[in-house]
């Protein structure tokens, strides 16, 4: 007798691969046009246009507008999380603090330039980094991972009180995602000449002195 049987439950089907090509296509979607437009500005009409996808698909894979918006949001944070613990867990003590501000700090970029659609990602986390109604969705998807750093940064920096801390740690992250979606901003603030590749090390630099100011 199978489980199903057992339980009298039926069988769940696995998503086929249209399916699941489908949800990441809304998701995709989903995330450009809330980097784009903010939670506020967007619409599930603007969605499914992007999608290509009629808005019963939408309401289908996200639920509303709300909904979505979580899902979008959380998506991609696992992805990010365990990038960024892999890197910490490959350093070699001692540790300093740019390295591990670095660890912290380079796999988004890595990410961004093996899938350029983390940058849209990287404005939603700026997004919902400023705006107090997605507190909640920020800690849920973001603090468990900040707080293993915060960790290792209080170990390298003891004398620091936790709001010092905590404002060079947000600090850190407006910088980050500042560098990660304001090329074109920074190519004109240059003169207009073509912006070079991220300086991932004048960021960790900047952001390392921080802590220690």
């Amino acid at each position: 007798m199978t489980k199903a049987q057992a339980t009298g439950k039926p069988r769940q089907r696995a998503p086929s691969k249209r399916a699941l090509a489908t949800r990441t296509r809304v998701f995709d979607a989903a995330e450009k046009v809330f980097a784009d437009r903010g939670f506020d500005g967007a619409t599930i009409r603007m969605i499914a246009t992007e999608a290509g996808e009629p808005l019963g698909t939408i309401h289908h894979h996200g639920g509303g507008k709300d909904a979505l918006f979580r899902q979008t949001v959380a998506r991609r944070a696992a992805t990010l999380s365990q990038a960024r613990l892999e890197a910490l867990a490959r350093l070699e003590a001692p540790a300093t603090m740019a390295v591990v501000l670095e660890a912290f700090i380079r796999p988004f970029f890595d990410l961004a330039i093996q899938e350029p659609r983390w940058r849209n990602y990287a404005r939603l986390v700026a997004f919902v980094s400023v705006d107090d109604r997605w507190r909640a969705l920020s800690a849920e998807c973001f603090d468990p991972t900040a707080e293993v750093f915060l960790a290792e940064i209080k170990h390298l920096a003891p004398h620091a009180t936790p709001q010092q801390t905590a404002e060079a740690f947000v600090f850190t992250v407006a910088a980050m995602l500042a560098l990660l979606t304001s090329q074109g901003r920074i190519s004109d603030l240059a003169g207009g000449s073509p912006a070079p590749p991220a300086r991932i090390d004048h960021l960790v630099a900047f952001c390392a002195a921080g802590f220690t100011a």
